[in-house]
């Protein structure tokens, strides 16, 4: 037997086991979800990645939430109110929200939380974007009754409720104190999302059970990005750990996984399958080149516009994509309210140009690597081998070094490369999304565009909330960064999956398997 195939035998087989059998199988509704790796931890906004958040957000949530749009809207909020100043949020709860131990929700509940957020033993991801060190800060906050959460903040933000909306913020989640232990130490998440924690076993995989008193916002009649319709349909999920995309496709053929992520090369093969449904959904992910515009060589802007003209971008994202993507050379993604005309302007291929660019930036063949990695569901290894090409066939002496991932994030953390092919997780508004890349050097050696003109119109576009003006910043910032090319953008992310036709409801948002309004269907349940 291959052993991709007895991996997968030896799994299905424990996941049988934890639920007593097949009996178990045959009375309850159980859907099984196949990730590339195991969690980090099931504490929301801590220790994370992704993969992590994609379990974890059926069990938790924020005051407010992303919408399908990318706009942010009230979760465990009925309402949300802003003063006239821009400075302090008013939040109105909704009535009959319940914790998974069956605790009512109240203003008391959201106070602990955030006091549990902002202390710096609990290591929360997005301290830094309240207290202060990023500019702004949370000053305030009071529970002028037990559904009213108020709080202040030191100066108008257009993304304050983005940031307590973002995913790799845990959604800011609100939790019951019974999520920790009594020395302070986390326990479990016992939140007020549709599923709550059943098992984890680490290494293997993480059962999910339906929180049956869950109730949705009144009103809600489909599920809308994070908030909307949120009911749990089935029984449990079954998150398990399938490290080799292979095994995974192998388990979608043979009915041991209900729903796994692909890759977009197994995307057209699993199309074929009667008993399979394949969903390329495209997410605000960026698969970029970064440019370190402090190396000797690439400090010179002119071998950064040399390099960028080189480049068929439409040939490197058909490949990189298997046809399943398309040109953004935007920080923008497309689907955003904000991407428009002067988004849809991006770099030009032209070897002669970029020939005629190397002779004025007086390039004579030093040697520039490139940075990647191999991992399956990125498109980094791939885009780096085109590009060399590319670059070659001008003659720039472009060569590859291929690195473990763990690797590579350090050296980009530290700002230890050339070029890196590398891919920016989802920003859904665009002033986060440019945030994540913009920003002195000295300060965060990750950062990758420096410029202070940029940096100026960026601060504008956080503190501006006027749509129009918005628009009008973010227009000026993608024209500068074509320009300059502190980094090339090539395309957003593709987001394979693939389910079986048994599902229904089963969908992918922002790179996340949303669990709540999947059913199974009668006559193959189990």
């Amino acid at each position: 037997m291959p052993r991709h195939l007895f991996r997968l035998t030896t799994l299905a087989g424990a996941c049988l086991a934890c639920l007593g059998g097949t009996g178990a199988l045959a009375q309850t509704a159980v859907v099984t979800v196949a990730q590339p790796a195991d969690i980090r931890s099931t504490n929301p906004g801590v220790n994370r990645d992704n993969t992590t958040d994609g379990v974890v957000l059926n069990m938790v949530e924020g005051l407010v939430g992303y919408r399908q749009d990318g706009s942010v809207g009230p979760m465990l909020a009925q309402s949300v109110e802003t003063s006239k100043d821009g400075l302090t949020y008013t939040f109105k709860l909704r009535k009959g929200v319940k914790f998974h131990n069956g605790a009512a929700l109240s203003a008391a509940d959201v106070a602990w939380s955030w006091q549990r957020y902002m202390d710096p033993k609990t290591e929360w991801r997005c301290m830094s974007e309240f207290d202060g060190r990023n500019g702004l800060k949370v000053v305030e906050t009071a529970t002028p009754d037990d559904a009213t959460f108020v709080m202040k903040i030191n100066k108008p933000s257009a993304v304050f409720l983005d940031t307590l909306a973002r995913s790799d913020c845990g959604m800011t989640a609100i939790l019951h104190k019974s999520s920790v232990k009594a020395d302070g130490s986390w326990d479990k998440p016992v939140g007020t999302g549709p599923f709550k924690l059943g098992e984890w076993k680490r290494g293997e995989y993480v059962t999910l059970t339906a929180f049956k008193e869950y109730s949705s916002a009144a009103g809600a009649t489909k599920a809308d990005g994070f908030v909307g319709l949120k009911a749990p349909l089935v029984d449990s999920v079954r998150f398990l750990v399938v490290p080799d995309a292979a095994t995974a496709a192998a388990g979608l053929k043979s009915g041991a996984i209900d729903a796994a992520q692909i890759t977009s090369s197994d995307a057209q093969e699993l199309k074929a399958d009667r008993n399979l449904v394949v969903q390329t959904p495209t997410e605000a992910t960026k698969n970029v080149l970064l440019i370190q515009t402090r190396d000797p060589l690439l400090k010179n802007q002119k071998l950064r516009q040399a390099i960028a003209a080189s480049l068929d971008v439409e040939q490197i994202v058909a490949a990189a994509s298997e046809g399943l993507g398309k040109v953004n050379n935007s920080a923008i993604y497309k689907a955003s309210a904000f991407h428009g005309a002067a988004q849809k302007k991006g770099y030009h291929y032209d070897p002669a140009q970029a020939a005629k660019l190397l002779r004025e930036a007086g390039y004579k063949g030093e040697k520039i690597t490139i940075q990647t990695n191999k991992r399956a569901h990125v498109p980094s290894y791939t885009v780096a081998v085109l590009a060399q090409a590319m670059m070659q066939s001008v003659g720039i002496n472009a060569q590859i070094e291929v690195l473990e991932w763990a690797t590579q994030l350090d050296r980009y953390n530290s700002g230890n490369y050339q070029i890196s092919s590398f891919t920016y997780s989802s920003r859904l508004d665009p002033a986060l999304s440019y945030e994540q890349f913009s920003g002195p050097k000295d300060k965060q050696a990750r950062k990758v565009w420096e410029d202070p003109q940029a940096l100026k119109l960026l601060d504008e576009s956080f503190a501006e909330s006027d749509p129009k003006k918005r628009q009008a910043l973010f227009d000026q910032l993608h024209a500068q960064m074509i320009q300059q090319v502190p980094l090339i953008m090539l395309f957003n992310g593709i987001d394979a999956w693939a389910s079986r036709k048994r599902l229904s409801g089963f969908s992918v948002w922002e790179g996340k398997p949303r669990l709540w309004g999947v059913s199974v269907s009668a006559a193959k349940a189990g």
